[in-house]
Formats: C-alpha cells, sequence, structure tokens
C-alpha cells in the first residue's frame, strides 16, 4: 500500500503517519501548513513525530496541484485529516471552510474515484450531532440540525462520500472524532489552552458556567481508531460506513480542570462566561459501531492521559508560556 494523508503536519495526522511508518507502510503527506495556528508548532510536530515521511506543502482547494500529487504518489489508500478546523472560527471565517472543507473534499474524491483508490478514510466530527442528538450519540442518530458552519461542513462530507459510494463504488469510511486530545495537540482547543494557562497563572475561561461535559479522546486511541478502520472497508452497498471514535465517558469540565490544576501543582483562576455560540452542552460517543467492525476499545481515561499534556506543555512551551 502506498498510503496518503491529508493534513500530515496536523496534530492527529502526524501520530497517523508515525504509526503508519513504524509498521512499514509506504506514506505520504500533504499539508498547507496554514497559519490557522503558528505553523512553527506543525513543523516541530512533523520533526518529532514524523521526520521520515516526506510532507508535500499543497493545498486540497488547488486541483493542478493535487492531480500532480496523485500523479507522482500514486496512492492505494488515502487518509483525509485536512481541514478548515474549529467551531468558533466557523463565525469569523466562513469561506475558509467551503473553500477547504467543501471544495477541497470534492477534488478529494474526484481523484479518489478516478485514480482507483481502494479506500478513502476520512474525518467527521462529533459536532455532526448537534442540537437533534441524545446522548450517547450514535450513528443511527440524526445529524440535521448542526450548531456551526464547521458542523455542517462535516455533516456534508458524509453526505458527498455516501454519494461517491453510491454512484461510483468509492470504498469511503467517515469518522467522528470526539474532542481528541494529548501531547502536541491544538493549540486552540482546552487541554492545550488551560494546561498553559494554568502554568502560566493566567485565568482561563469556563463556558457555560462550568456545566458542560466532553468526551475526551486519546490521541493513541484515535490513532487505533483511525488504522483499524483503514483495514476495514465496507462489504455493503453503497461501500459507506460511519463510526464514532470517542472514549465513551463524558467528563465533567469542572473534572476536567481539577486534573489540570494537580497535574501543574497550580489552581486555575476561573472567569464563568456564558455560552459560547456553535458549542455543545454535551458529547458521549456509542462506540458499539465501531467495536464490532474493528474492535475499537479506548483504553485511556482522562486521569492518565491529560497529566502527560501538562507534561509536554510545560516542556515545549514553559511555565510561562
Amino acid at each position: 500500500m502506498t498510503i496518503l494523508v491529508t493534513g500530515a503536519a496536523g496534530f492527529i495526522g502526524a501520530y497517523v503517519c508515525r504509526a503508519l511508518q513504524a509498521r512499514g507502510d509506504a506514506v505520504v503527506g500533504l499539508d498547507n501548513y496554514n497559519n490557522y495556528y503558528d505553523p512553527q508548532l506543525k513543523r516541530d510536530r512533523v520533526q518529532a513525530l514524523c521526520p521520515g515521511v516526506p510532507i508535500h506543502r499543497t493545498d486540497l482547494a488547488d486541483r493542478d496541484a493535487l492531480h500532480a500529487l496523485f500523479d507522482e504518489t500514486a496512492p492505494t489508500h488515502v487518509v483525509h485529516l485536512a481541514a478548515q478546523a474549529g467551531v468558533r472560527y466557523s463565525l469569523e471565517n466562513p469561506h475558509a471552510y467551503v473553500d477547504s472543507n467543501l471544495a477541497g473534499f470534492v477534488n478529494v474524491l474526484e481523484l479518489c474515484r478516478h485514480r482507483g483508490v481502494e479506500h478513502l478514510v476520512y474525518a467527521s466530527s462529533s459536532s455532526v450531532y448537534g442540537d437533534s442528538a441524545t446522548p450517547p450519540f450514535s450513528e443511527d442518530q440524526r445529524i440535521d440540525q448542526p450548531r456551526s458552519l464547521y458542523a455542517a461542513t462535516k455533516a456534508a462530507n458524509e453526505l458527498m462520500a455516501h454519494t461517491y459510494a453510491h454512484l461510483f463504488g468509492l470504498r469511503a469510511t467517515g469518522l467522528r472524532f470526539f474532542t481528541v486530545y494529548g501531547p502536541w495537540g491544538r493549540p486552540d482547543m482546552a487541554p492545550l489552552l488551560f494546561s498553559r494557562a494554568v502554568l502560566a497563572g493566567r485565568p482561563i475561561a469556563v463556558f457555560n458556567h462550568g456545566r458542560m461535559r466532553r468526551d475526551f479522546t486519546h490521541i493513541d486511541d484515535i490513532v487505533a481508531g483511525v488504522l483499524g478502520a483503514l483495514a476495514h472497508p465496507s462489504a455493503e452497498e453503497p461501500p459507506h460506513r460511519v463510526f464514532n471514535l470517542g472514549n465513551h465517558t463524558p467528563v465533567e469540565l469542572e473534572h476536567f480542570i481539577a486534573v489540570i490544576e494537580q497535574a501543574a501543582g497550580k489552581p486555575a483562576q476561573k472567569q464563568y462566561q456564558p455560552m459560547q455560540p456553535g458549542d455543545m452542552v454535551e458529547t458521549m460517543a456509542d462506540t458499539h459501531r465501531a467495536h464490532a467492525a474493528f474492535g475499537f476499545e479506548p483504553a485511556t481515561p482522562i486521569d492518565t492521559g491529560l497529566p502527560g499534556v501538562v507534561a509536554w506543555c510545560r516542556d515545549y512551551f514553559g511555565d510561562n508560556a
């Protein structure tokens, strides 16, 4: 196999590249190194996790460059993790989501279809459940009431992949990630934001006055799920499936903060604020389908995984970063 990983310099992408390379696969990466957050963190992440993987600086919306990359690398499998991320940022810059998450995804689908890619695994999100689902979120629940444009683009990706599976027989698997965290994570998400702030003695914004629960899922469990899904394409017609990848154990935001405080050895300065537009009060994954299909079994509780994030933040950013 030759596996193309898009978003290879991103948080999940770099870990997936490392895991694929470690088991002996031929891996090629793609990333545009955009400035949604510091590109230097992306470069450092690649150097630390997957320095031997060639990563092409290419934008998904650039059809000519993407065609050239597929011509050069001839991937047999694609793990599509590149996207414009962030729920709150979609309120500020909607066009970035249209270009990357919609137009870019069509470009990937078209190339997978015409170049005979054997299996496309792509990132969806727990945010697709929006207002219509009841915890625990099951893949059978509705996803037609998203709370953000980001969530809407991810739901659209699932519909688009289903269409290509139905019309052209493209084998595709969508993965709804639930709040992924770990060392080298995204600096715009709560695990890093809170860890850095507590270490530096800065206040943290606690939305919805702390009355939130999240299904935090460690990166090691997510990578195991991605590799499991990659090895088990659908045999159904149309050959498209969607799976939740979560820890199926939602954590109270106050407990999440307490774990950080203990690991940092410092108290948090909490600033309680109202709910933010686009956020969800609770997420919780029903993972029975992924377990039945490829043995997905998350093994990292927040009390075990989160101290490693605090330690990494202290090492990478320093106590005052």
